[in-house]
C-alpha cells in the first residue's frame, strides 16, 4: 500500500540521517529509545549534546521525506513540532524533497529551523 511505501522511504531518510550524524561524531538519541525512556511525543532524534548550524542551537532533528507545504507544514507544527519544542528546545526539521521558501521564516524566531538536508558542517556544544 502507499502507506506501507512512504513509512519505508521515511525510515529510509532517517537511517541517512542518523549514518550522517554517526560521520560527524553527533551524539544522539533515536524516538525508539525516546519511548523506551517514556516520552510519548518524540521527535526522530533528540542530540544528546546540542550542535550549533550557523547561529542557530539544534537540540533534536525531525527527517520528513516529502516536501514541506503549507497545509503539511501547519498540521506538523500542531501535532509535532510545537510538542518538541516546548519539551526540548530550539530544533531542526529537514524536508527531504524541499519546501516552499515561506516556510523557513516562519518559525525562524522561535526556533525551529527548516532545511532540505543536514548540513555537513556543524559545531558542538559542550
Amino acid at each position: 500500500s502507499i502507506d506501507l511505501i512512504k513509512k519505508s522511504i521515511g525510515e529510509e531518510y532517517e537511517l541517512i540521517l542518523k549514518d550522517k550524524l554517526t560521520f560527524m561524531n553527533v551524539p544522539f538519541k533515536d524516538e525508539n529509545i525516546l519511548r523506551d525512556q517514556g516520552y510519548d511525543k518524540t521527535p526522530d532524534l533528540l542530540l544528546t549534546v546540542p550542535i550549533a548550524i550557523g547561529d542557530h542551537v539544534i537540540n533534536w532533528i525531525e527527517s520528513k521525506a516529502s516536501f514541506g507545504d503549507e497545509v503539511s507544514h501547519k498540521q506538523y507544527l500542531r501535532e509535532q513540532y510545537w510538542s518538541y519544542w516546548n519539551r526540548f528546545g530550539s530544533g531542526l526539521v529537514i524536508y527531504w524533497f524541499g519546501f516552499v521558501d515561506e516556510l523557513a521564516e516562519q518559525t525562524l524566531d522561535k526556533g525551529i529551523i527548516i532545511m532540505d538536508h543536514m548540513p555537513s558542517k556543524v559545531a558542538t556544544l559542550f
